[in-house]
C-alpha cells in the first residue's frame, strides 16, 4: 500500500496502515490556521483488493455537520469523479471502503480544481479578442492574482465575479469557468447581448495559495479571506486588498461571490438585507434575480439557505455585505453543496464539477434580464 498527498492541493496524514482493513488517516489543518476539512490523496494497492479507510479526526474538523449524509469522491483518471459510500460513525469518524479496479486511485473531499487548470483557464481566455488578462497583485506566497476583464470597459454596467475565497470550495472555480466559457462564446446570443450593456471583472480564484497548499478555508498566512473585507492588509490578506482597490477604481453595479457550503445540500444565495443601505430597490433586484435563476436552472432554489441578517446587522467583513454597502448594488454570495442537491440527487456523482459549470453558465440569464435595472 502507498498513500501520497505531496502534490497540488494534497492533504492527508497517515496515522496507521497496518492492513487493508485498517487504514487510519487524519486531515491536517490549514496553513497557520485551525481550519480543516479538505482532503485529497492518492492511494496505491492491489487490483481486486478491498480497502477500508477511516478519517479519525472527522469530529475535530471545522464543519462536523458536513460529514452527515456525505460521500467521498474518487477518480481513477482524475477526469471522472464518482461517489464512494461513506459513513459518519457513532464515534464521529468518517469511514469508507473501496475495491480497487486499477492500481491507484485518488480520493478527495470534492473534485479538485488544479492550479494547472487555473493557469490554462487564464491563458486560454485571454486569446479571445473581448478578454483581457491582468495581474492585479500577488498573494502571500508570491503567486499572481489573476483578473479577467471581459467586454468593453468604456460602456455599460460593471459586474464583478469572485470565486474560491475559500480554497477547498473548488466547485466555485468550476462554476466560474462555466460562466467565463459562455461569456466568451461568440455564438451565444445572450452572452453577446449582455456584453453590449455590461463588462465583467472576474477573479476565478481569490486564494491560489490556499488552493495549492490543500487548505479548506485559509490563505498562506492563515487568513479567512471572506472575513477581511473591511480592513485587508498586504501582509495578511493581499488578495482582498488588491481586489478591493480594483473595485474602487472600476465601480461595481452587481457582484456575485461564488462558494461551497459543507453542510447544506442545496444551491442557494445569501443577499444583503442586513446592510445599513439596504433598500426596496435592491430587494426587488434580489427577488427578480432568484426568480429568473430558478426558471433557468432547477438546481437553484430559495427555500433553504442561511438565516437572513436583521436590518443593520450584516457582517461587513464579508465580501457580499461590504460590496453591497460600499457600492449600493445587487450583491450575492452563491453557495453550492459539497454533498448533493437534495432536490435533484445524483447517486453516482452527487453535486459535481459538471453541475457547477452549468450553473455558472445559467448565471448569465438573470444578469441579462436585470442589466438595464442595475443602475437606473
Amino acid at each position: 500500500m502507498n498513500i501520497n498527498s505531496s502534490f497540488d492541493s494534497g492533504n492527508i496524514e497517515v496515522v496507521s496502515a497496518d492492513s487493508p482493513d485498517n487504514i487510519k488517516l487524519q486531515i491536517r489543518t490549514d496553513s497557520n490556521s485551525e481550519f480543516k476539512q479538505w482532503f485529497h490523496y492518492k492511494f496505491s494497492g492491489n487490483v481486486g483488493q478491498a480497502y477500508n479507510f477511516e478519517l479519525v479526526n472527522a469530529k475535530d474538523c471545522s464543519y462536523v455537520e458536513g460529514w452527515e449524509n456525505y460521500n467521498v469522491v474518487a477518480s481513477y483518471d482524475r477526469q471522472y469523479w464518482f461517489r464512494v459510500d461513506s459513513e459518519f460513525t457513532a464515534e464521529k469518524t468518517l469511514t469508507f471502503s473501496h475495491e480497487l479496479e486499477q492500481a491507484s486511485i485518488y480520493f478527495a473531499y470534492f473534485e479538485p480544481y488544479s492550479y494547472e487548470r487555473h493557469q490554462n483557464l487564464i491563458q486560454a481566455s485571454q486569446l479571445s479578442e473581448i478578454c483581457q488578462h491582468r495581474v492585479i497583485g500577488h498573494t502571500v506566497d508570491g503567486r499572481d492574482l489573476d483578473l479577467l476583464v471581459i467586454g468593453n470597459e468604456s460602456k455599460g454596467n460593471k459586474i464583478w465575479i469572485t470565486a474560491r475565497q475559500h480554497p477547498g470550495e473548488t466547485m466555485a472555480e468550476w462554476c466560474a469557468e462555466g460562466l467565463i466559457e459562455r461569456l466568451l462564446d461568440p455564438n451565444d446570443a445572450l452572452a453577446r447581448s449582455l456584453l453590449d450593456k455590461a463588462v465583467f471583472y472576474i477573479v476565478p480564484n481569490m486564494n491560489v495559495d490556499g488552493s495549492y497548499r490543500g487548505n479548506l478555508r485559509s490563505n498562506a498566512a492563515g487568513a479567512n479571506l471572506n472575513r477581511e473585507w473591511q480592513e485587508p492588509t498586504l501582509e495578511k490578506s493581499p488578495e482582498v486588498y488588491h481586489v478591493r482597490q480594483m473595485m474602487k477604481e472600476t465601480g461595481v453595479d452587481a457582484f456575485l461571490d461564488l462558494h461551497g457550503d459543507e453542510a447544506l445540500p442545496y444551491v442557494f444565495v445569501a443577499g444583503s438585507e442586513g446592510v445599513p443601505s439596504y433598500s426596496d430597490t435592491i430587494k426587488s433586484l434580489e427577488d427578480e434575480f432568484k426568480t429568473i435563476l430558478m426558471s433557468a436552472n432547477p438546481d437553484f432554489q430559495d427555500k433553504y439557505g442561511y438565516d437572513k441578517d436583521e436590518p443593520g446587522k450584516a457582517n461587513l467583513t464579508v465580501a457580499n455585505a461590504w460590496v453591497a454597502e460600499e457600492f449600493k448594488c445587487l450583491s450575492f454570495t452563491l453557495e453550492m453543496p459539497f454533498k448533493d442537491n437534495d432536490n435533484l440527487p445524483n447517486e453516482e456523482t452527487g453535486w459535481s464539477s459538471e453541475r457547477s459549470f452549468l450553473l455558472g453558465q445559467t448565471l448569465l440569464n438573470p444578469l441579462y434580464q436585470l442589466v438595464d435595472k442595475l443602475r437606473p
